[in-house]
């Protein structure tokens, strides 16, 4: 589904990404785990659109994207959950699901697009008239998974959805990431959990310095001396 080929991505001077390539297969979990500074967001950032690499290439179902606009990444199937959840904190929880559904592929389904999320979420529905920025930061993160479903994905980018929750939230994501798999979609998955992440991935890629220097299926992985030297403190 994904292909990622030699991308290089450079913040003036300094180089992000180096080469970097990897795939994610049609309904696969595919995990990057790294330290913070590697460059995972800046290749998630780069495969949406927000970033505009300098070399290489990305390739969506076979077709170049490289250099799109986020908003053609979206039209194309590629959703995001972003670091931070970057909700809009003014709108209720009714509007920020509302402009999830506003791409041209997800309005014809919006109406039962909303009835799953709510189904999924029921503490969204029960709050969709509460305004965004008075939820808790789990909630925040909720309201953040269903605006991307809002649109319709069949690849959802997770960028770093546990981050600053507590320990029992965690578990609610990852096991929401884990009942979108089920439905069938496609996930990218950045976590700063890296034992849950390898643990719950096909296919994994380790990302140093902005270059990729291993990969392999992730109970692989979990079970290398480097990486549980590296990651896991082992």
């Amino acid at each position: 589904m994904l292909q990622v080929q030699d991308l290089d991505l450079r913040y003036g001077e300094a180089q992000a990404l180096d080469r970097v390539s990897l795939e994610v297969e049609e309904g696969e979990i595919a995990a990057i785990v790294g330290a913070n500074g590697a460059g995972k967001s800046s290749l998630i950032r780069s495969i949406a659109g927000i970033e505009k690499p300098s070399a290489g290439k990305i390739l969506f179902r076979g077709r170049d994207i490289t250099g799109w606009e986020s908003f053609a990444t979206c039209e194309l199937g590629i959703g995001q959950v972003a670091e931070g959840r970057q909700i809009f904190p003014t709108l209720t929880v009714a509007e920020n699901l509302a402009m999830g559904g506003l791409l041209p592929r997800a309005r014809r389904k919006a109406r039962q697009a909303l009835a799953d999320v709510y189904e999924m979420f029921p503490k969204l529905a029960e709050r969709h008239r509460q305004t965004a920025g008075t939820l808790s930061g789990g909630e925040q993160q909720m309201l953040a998974i269903g605006r991307c479903l809002m649109g319709q994905p069949e690849l959802i980018m997770f960028d770093e959805p546990s981050l600053g929750l507590a320990p029992l939230l965690v578990q609610e994501v990852l096991s929401t990431i884990r009942a979108l798999h089920r439905r069938g979609l496609t996930i990218l998955l950045v976590e700063q959990n890296v034992a849950v992440s390898l643990k719950i991935s096909r296919r994994a890629y380790v990302l140093e310095n902005g270059r990729i220097v291993m990969s392999g299926p992730g109970e692989a992985l979990l079970h290398d001396d480097r990486v549980r030297q590296a990651y896991l403190g082992l």
